[in-house]
């Protein structure tokens, strides 16, 4: 509202100041301050009320030290980091801008679906909360949205041809925008592939359904990330603090991609109106880092499905819209461990106990975080060990910009 503002102002009477506002940077810079003060804030005042309406987690008893002591604790709390999110971006980005328009849907959608789940725990008294094809079904639904919307929507195109002055790094010339199901494979030279492909080598006339390739692989994409956030939540600080890494790290990316300078000299793919998001993941950082305050061991406050799934959403749509897509498994590599853990843990228990009769474990406890308090892992270390190799996995997904 702001930038429309501003730009409004600036058109008419050369506003002073006003001209800040076209810079991603002052206005990336705002809303991660606006967002972590928001969050610190206004974050006792929402913890109080979840405290007052009795919206506390219920904790199963799974023989974890200190467990118990955290009956109680006010959940929910991913309202903070949606809200803090949200304020920024209202108020700083272009909401004519396709992503923004992007991000916001999918932080409402999945926000819903992680707000109606912790309803159904807390106030139903059911603890498996909202039925698991239900959860399915909604992040389904919002893959349809974005790999359609992404597929079709005119004002998401990429441009390859871009030629700079050698002397002034200066644009000369750029070249139209296209559309195209094209993304980036990492360490790979001339590392770009198109979805479109996977039909067209049948025939060519079949690339007007590439959107049938496509849109299922952004369905595969969302739900698994948003549900490896959703795992990762089980101890104090982590799912945050992990999440808060991500972003930062889809927000250089989204940046370079965006820019058309930086994405010439790097060789990677600029997307034309993809820097806008830099603001969103700024604002979504701050809100982040401004819950941790209360998160960190002793959690005042939980997230619950209302923030992770919220996270995971997020971070798939961004790593989509910026072509990133194939570099999750690395830069989200703790949530693909956790997903792992689990796959791994209830498939050899359901293999051996047809086998044997009895069922065996590889973990002490799935996910694997939960190993690691078992075998008397203070949460704080284990979070803080998860925080530093994220870190790992930020930075060599960072240098995939150069080494192919």
């Amino acid at each position: 509202m702001l930038y429309h503002l501003f730009e409004y102002l600036e058109s008419l009477y050369d506003y002073p100041g006003s001209g800040l506002y076209q810079y991603l940077s002052f206005r990336a810079s705002l809303a991660a301050i606006l967002a972590l003060l928001f969050s610190t804030i206004f974050g006792k005042s929402i913890i109080n009320f979840l405290r007052r309406k009795q919206i506390g987690e219920s904790v199963r008893d799974l023989g974890l030290q200190g467990q118990q002591q955290k009956a109680g604790t006010p959940t929910m709390g991913g309202i903070i980091i949606i809200a803090s999110t949200l304020l920024p971006v209202l108020l700083l980005t272009d909401l004519t801008n396709i992503y923004i328009l992007l991000l916001i849907v999918t932080t409402l959608w999945m926000g819903s679906i992680g707000f109606i789940d912790d309803y159904i725990k807390i106030f139903k008294k059911n603890k498996k909360g909202l039925k698991g094809k239900f959860k399915v079904f909604g992040q389904v639904g919002l893959g349809i949205i974005v790999g359609a919307t992404m597929y079709f929507h005119e004002d998401i195109t990429t441009r390859n041809d871009i030629t700079l002055n050698p002397v002034t790094n200066e644009i000369v010339e750029t070249g139209e925008k296209i559309k195209t199901t094209k993304t980036t494979i990492p360490f790979l030279k001339n590392n770009e592939l198109d979805y479109a492909s996977f039909i067209t080598w049948i025939s060519e006339d079949l690339s007007a359904y590439a959107w049938l390739i496509f849109i299922p692989i952004v369905i595969f994409i969302v739900t698994a990330i948003s549900n490896g956030a959703n795992l990762t939540d089980g101890i104090d600080g982590l799912a945050a603090g992990s999440s808060a890494i991500i972003v930062l790290t889809l927000g250089i990316f989204a940046w370079i991609s965006g820019n058309v300078i930086f994405s010439e000299y790097l060789n990677v793919m600029n997307i034309p109106n993809s820097g806008e998001m830099v603001i969103f993941i700024a604002a979504f950082t701050g809100a982040l880092i401004g819950f941790l305050w209360y998160n960190t061991f002793p959690a005042q406050v939980f997230m619950g499905d209302t923030g992770s799934l919220t996270i995971g959403g997020i971070i798939a749509v961004i790593a989509i819209a910026v072509r990133k897509e194939l570099l999750l498994p690395i830069l989200c590599g703790i949530f693909l461990i956790e997903n792992l853990s689990v796959v791994m843990q209830v498939s050899w228990f359901k293999y051996t106990k047809k086998k044997y009769g009895a069922g065996r474990r590889i973990f002490l406890m799935s996910p694997l975080h939960h190993h690691y308090q078992k075998r008397g892992f203070h949460e704080s270390k284990i979070v803080v060990r998860f925080w530093i190799i994220g870190i790992l996995l930020a930075v060599i997904s960072i240098i995939t910009l150069k080494v192919r």
